[in-house]
């Protein structure tokens, strides 16, 4: 059954449990392309199903930044808790309507946390060669995955002020995702949670965008511009630990 706004709202409440990583997420572009259901289909595990807004299906590429990343009860050590990420993504949920996020890969230069995301949280990780400068409040982003012999790059920033999305509307379904899907080789489904204030929200001016990371994926992309381009300056996250998915 598709989520209801009583279940994506109570994912934003604070889970139980106890904390295990905090993270601050910075310079957060949002990017999505409205796509083909059935492409997306084709790549999700058994037991999963597109979450849909109003009928249509999205693509996301979001790049930023993570900082200050440490387990809890440590500090941040510096060249291991500061490190680029761009991943690949849609929206999901399971047969009782929980909604969250699957991502279709992670690309990141931090080699470290690569291998520790793909064996603890069993997240599809990339190495990555990832570059980032400011200039004129524009941010400037390169990223070219291990395997691949051309970067993707962005230029961005934000055109407005920052606001809360209000509940059922497509930055609210886009952006306010707190439980995310992942699955080992072998079929099992997991379910991780991150807990934060809600995003305040800006329209981003992009002036570079591509969609090479889902091509990398063998994802067939829109040629267009982005459909909805959206920027957070900054959240503070807690991460819980990773759990097996009841179905």
């Amino acid at each position: 059954m598709p989520p209801s706004l009583d279940q994506r709202l109570a994912l934003r409440e604070r889970p139980n449990g106890f904390v295990v990583m905090r993270q601050r997420w910075s310079k957060i572009l949002f990017l999505h392309w409205r796509i083909d259901p059935d492409i997306l289909r084709a790549k999700l595990p058994p037991g999963l199903h597109l979450d849909l807004h109003e009928d249509e299906a999205w693509l996301g590429i979001v790049p930023f930044f993570m900082e200050r990343i440490r387990p809890v009860g440590l500090l941040p050590v510096p060249g291991l808790s500061w490190f680029l990420e761009l991943n690949v993504r849609t929206y999901v949920h399971d047969e009782n309507g929980l909604p969250g996020v699957w991502f279709f890969s992670l690309d990141c230069n931090q080699a470290l946390a690569v291998e520790i995301a793909r064996s603890l949280f069993h997240l599809p990780y990339e190495h990555a060669e990832m570059n980032s400068s400011h200039k004129d409040q524009s941010t400037y982003y390169d990223c070219r995955r291990k395997s691949e012999p051309n970067p993707a790059s962005f230029i961005y920033s934000s055109s407005g002020p920052g606001e809360p999305a209000e509940p059922g509307t497509l930055e609210f379904f886009l952006a306010e995702r707190y439980l995310l899907y992942s699955a080992r080789p072998d079929g099992s489904l997991f379910t991780g949670r991150v807990h934060h204030r809600p995003y305040l929200l800006s329209p981003a001016k992009c002036d570079a965008w591509s969609t090479a990371p889902a091509l990398w994926d063998g994802l067939t992309c829109p040629t267009s511009p982005p459909d909805t381009a959206l920027f957070v300056e900054h959240v503070d996250v807690s991460i819980f630990p990773l759990r097996k998915h009841r179905r």
